[in-house]
C-alpha cells in the first residue's frame, strides 16, 4: 500500500492516484471543519479537496506529512469561510450578533458544560496560534509536528506554544477540574 507522500507525489502525473488520499483523509477533514463551522463542514470539505487537488504541485515532502500538508488547506479554507462571514456580515444589517466568531459555537459543544464558559473565554484569550495548535492536536489527533507543518511555525517552537498553552489552559480551570473533562487536552 503507498504512503501519503507518495499517493500525492504520484498524483502530479496519475490523477487517479488522488483518489486514495480523499477516501482516507475524508473523515478526519470533516470532522475538523464539523466542530469549527458545522453548518458549512460538507461544503469546506468539497473545497478543500478542490484546493488540495489543484495546489497537489506544491506540496513538498521535506516540509512534512501529507496528512499536515492537507490540514493546512483545510485550514485556509475555513480561515477563508470566515472571512467571508465577516464580509457578509459588516455588509448586512440583519447579521448576527457574533456569526462569525467561530469560539460562541465551541462553548456549546464542550462535554463539560460545567467548565464550558471558562474554556472558552481561555481558549479566546490565546493567541491564534497557540489555540489552533493545541485545538489540532486534542480535536484533530495531529502529532505535535503534524500540527507545526499545518500552523507554519518550527516543531520545537510549536512544542513551547502547545507547552504554554496547556500551562495557561491549567491555571485557569484550577486543580478541580481535571484535563479529561476537557477533551483530553493534557
Amino acid at each position: 500500500m503507498a504512503t501519503d507522500e507518495e499517493l500525492l507525489t504520484r498524483s502530479r502525473s496519475d490523477a487517479s492516484a488522488f483518489e486514495p488520499l480523499v477516501e482516507r483523509h475524508s473523515r478526519a477533514l470533516h470532522g475538523y471543519f464539523a466542530r469549527r463551522a458545522p453548518g458549512a463542514a460538507d461544503d469546506l470539505l468539497a473545497e478543500a479537496w478542490l484546493r488540495a487537488y489543484a495546489g497537489r504541485t506544491t506540496y513538498d515532502a521535506a516540509r512534512g506529512p501529507a496528512r499536515a500538508w492537507l490540514f493546512g488547506v483545510a485550514r485556509n479554507v475555513l480561515a477563508a469561510h470566515w472571512r467571508g462571514q465577516e464580509r457578509r456580515a459588516s455588509v448586512t444589517a440583519f447579521a448576527d450578533e457574533g456569526s462569525s466568531d467561530p469560539w460562541h459555537a465551541v462553548d456549546r459543544r464542550l462535554d463539560a458544560a460545567a467548565v464550558g464558559p471558562l474554556m472558552r473565554q481561555t481558549l479566546a484569550e490565546l493567541p491564534a496560534v497557540e489555540r489552533e495548535l493545541l485545538l489540532l492536536i486534542a480535536w484533530e489527533q495531529l502529532s505535535p509536528t503534524e500540527a507545526a507543518v499545518v500552523v507554519g511555525v518550527p516543531a520545537g517552537t510549536a512544542r513551547s506554544r502547545l507547552h504554554r498553552a496547556r500551562t495557561r489552559l491549567r491555571a485557569a480551570l484550577g486543580p478541580s477540574v481535571p484535563l479529561s473533562l476537557t477533551g483530553d487536552l493534557a
